[in-house]
């Protein structure tokens, strides 16, 4: 069995990871660090594993973990890193390690699997993605390993509440964001530089530029992207590639028909739509941004650190779909 801890243990993604982990046939959950509900029952903050999890949360380390998973907020999980064994695998979930690689001496490898499977195999660290950058780089990296993103790359995609994390801000309370839509971080947003980063590792002369607008829905979870760009190929040469690049990705999917976020809610899937008009191709791409986009992921990364089945513990989650 894997034994794995948890550090960061109140949040979102912390919960997915529990939840998730928990029929993981390979995982056994042995700590879940949180300074702040140190002592309390994990399904008091989680209430959903109630009946499923028997867990108080631990103020530290104490046990031996072979991964600990980092589900801290952006910046902290440097500080922590100083006080962890490098015998621990670390999987972090924040953006600290997505641009620097190298930290205290450990060598962090992008792990989006669709990218980097061969080195996560391989890595004893690795730096989660974003869940805006998880959605748009699988809507891309088929046409960048092609060396066909010659042109500028437009791109508009909304995320739900739960991507601003579970503290309260003006931005993310039920009466503010329900009916209710706005845009952020217009050609800022923090993502595009770990976008663009991925991109030339498959295409080392892109040039282009990249126009993304993220918008803040009013609903729980899940990512809506769409990007467009110039393209000579009909679609189904463009399907062609797609579906080529991602043969041996168990859970990128290629829709022939219009998309909608339901159908990856509570999954690990990505689906992608492709549609051509005039000399431009469309792509479309929907993540659950919790699942695909953070814990699922960072689940499918653990099983290929420790040469298991990727698909574990992620292949029979069943989407809403009413």
């Amino acid at each position: 069995m894997i034994e794995v801890g948890v550090i960061g243990g109140t949040g979102y993604t912390a919960g997915e990871l529990i939840r998730l982990m928990i029929n993981h046939p390979k995982v056994n959950i042995n700590t879940v660090i949180s300074r702040s509900s140190f002592g309390k029952n994990i399904n008091l903050i989680h209430k959903d594993l109630l009946g499923d999890i028997d867990l108080k949360f631990s103020k530290d380390l104490n046990v031996y973990v072979d991964v600990l998973f980092f589900c801290l907020g952006h910046g902290k999980s440097k500080k922590e890193l100083k006080n962890i064994p490098k015998n621990i695998k670390i999987i972090d979930l924040s953006e600290d390690f997505r641009i620097t690689e190298i930290f205290e001496k450990r060598h962090f490898i992008y792990g989006l699997p669709e990218l980097n499977k061969k080195y996560i195999k391989e890595s004893k660290n690795i730096a989660n993605p974003g869940c805006f950058s998880t959605a748009i780089l699988l809507s891309i990296l088929p046409l960048a390993k092609k060396k066909l993103l010659n042109n500028n790359i437009h791109i508009s995609a909304i995320t739900g509440s739960t991507g601003s994390g579970k503290k309260c801000t003006n931005t993310n309370n039920f009466s503010w964001r329900n009916n209710n839509i706005s845009t952020y971080k217009i050609f800022q947003h923090q993502h595009l530089k770990e976008i663009e980063k991925n991109i030339i590792k498959l295409q080392k002369n892109f040039y282009s530029k990249i126009y993304f607008i993220p918008y803040r829905g009013n609903f729980s979870r899940g990512i809506i992207s769409t990007m467009y760009t110039n393209s000579i190929f009909s679609l189904e040469e463009n399907k062609k590639i797609y579906k080529e690049y991602y043969y041996n990705h168990p859970f990128v999917k290629i829709s022939d028909f219009d998309i909608d976020l339901k159908q990856v809610i509570n999954t690990n899937k990505c689906i992608l739509y492709l549609r051509k008009e005039k000399n431009k191709l469309i792509v479309v791409s929907i993540i659950d941004n919790l699942i695909k986009g953070a814990s699922g992921q960072a689940i499918q990364n653990m099983n290929l650190m420790f040469n298991i089945d990727e698909t574990y513990g992620l292949k029979n989650l069943k989407s809403i779909c009413f």
